[in-house]
């Protein structure tokens, strides 16, 4: 649960984002009725998110004494928003994912209305296309939604954004090449989850928050000290939920990671502690739909999950021990949303 200031901002985050919509449907009348789909589409990508990264924006915000009634931070946040929902989008279709957010994935949805309309041309085709194209769109606007806030400062956030793009798509081609290989190691495991995610939910969103506020250079690299290991704590949490989850609560069907061949840091913590019989099942069963209710009983059996768990506490201690290193109002700022992220079931 996000504490209650940070959920009231949601509705300033949410507004900025109509705005946004609204303003590129009035740039992008001149292309006729068939652009409008598209935009509904866009909008529709970034419904119902947690707003996990513009919370985390606003935190380094106000950690480096940003102040708490300029709504400029609430519109610039927003366009982590359109990054997240752009890598979504591309996950989706990479993964072959049917659902997400408790709704069909936009490939899919494309897909279903293609059929249902008759229309010429493979429909899965169709879907996956606009997609793509979709999710191109999304990554273009988190740059230009930041630019809207017009801080005076925004230079020093788009600058972060750029670093947090390559990022995000440098781990994104690790974890699509770890898929290659018949193991991953934890160590690679936890790399592709540091570039892969936790850069990009924490620490840059916290970086971006408090360069917009103008803190040194100084101030937002210690921020990394607390954000990383919180990012990746978050990250674990998400790979626990991918296989154990409660496909009602996450919006996504359970064990997900397992049928699509994630090489995550449960799957590396199980192959860590499995002998050369279970090695041998995992690999086999690891990319299909019948591996997953017997990977799920071998992860649990050979202590892989409460290894993770353990991973995640031990991430928790370390923002919570980085985090008392930090000026006083920067630990208030950031200690509220410290279990945001890894305390939850979505």
């Amino acid at each position: 649960m996000i504490p209650g200031e940070e959920l009231a901002r949601r509705d300033a985050v949410d507004a900025a984002l109509e705005a946004f919509v609204q303003e590129r449907r009035r740039d992008l009348e001149p292309l006729g009725p068939d652009a409008t789909a598209l935009l509904d589409l866009a909008r529709d990508a970034v419904a119902g998110g947690k707003r996990l990264r513009p919370t985390f924006c606003r935190a380094g915000w106000l950690a480096a004494g940003g102040d708490p009634d300029d709504g400029r931070i609430d519109v610039a946040a927003a366009g982590l928003e359109w990054l997240q929902a752009s890598a979504l989008v591309h996950d989706d279709v990479m993964d072959d994912s049917d659902v997400r957010r408790g709704r069909p994935s936009v490939h899919r949805a494309v897909e279903s209305t293609h059929r249902e309309g008759g229309w010429s041309g493979d429909a899965a085709a169709h879907g996956r296309a606009v997609a793509i194209v979709l999710g191109d769109l999304l990554l273009s606007w988190a740059d230009q939604q930041l630019r809207a806030s017009a801080l005076p400062t925004v230079g020093r956030g788009l600058d972060l954004l750029d670093l947090c793009r390559s990022e995000v798509a440098t781990g994104q081609y690790l974890d699509v090449l770890a898929q290659t290989r018949p193991e991953v190691g934890v160590e690679e495991a936890l790399r592709i989850v540091r570039f892969k995610a936790a850069t990009y939910t924490v620490e840059r969103p916290m970086q971006i928050g408090a360069a917009l506020a103008g803190a040194d250079d100084a101030f937002v690299d210690a921020l990394s000290s607390v954000a990383l290991p919180l990012g990746e704590a978050f990250q674990l949490r998400d790979d626990v939920l991918g296989v154990f989850g409660d496909p009602e609560v996450t919006g996504k069907p359970a064990g997900d990671d397992l049928r699509e061949g994630k090489r995550t840091v449960l799957v590396a913590r199980t192959v860590e502690r499995a002998g050369p019989q279970e090695r041998e099942q995992l690999r086999r069963l690891l990319g299909t739909r019948e591996g997953i209710a017997p990977l799920r009983d071998m992860i649990v059996r050979s202590g892989a999950l409460a290894a993770v768990e353990k991973d995640i506490a031990d991430r928790e201690q370390a923002a919570r021990d980085a985090l008392d290193l930090l000026p006083q109002a920067a630990r208030a700022a950031i200690e509220p949303l410290l279990l945001v992220g890894t305390r939850r079931s979505r």
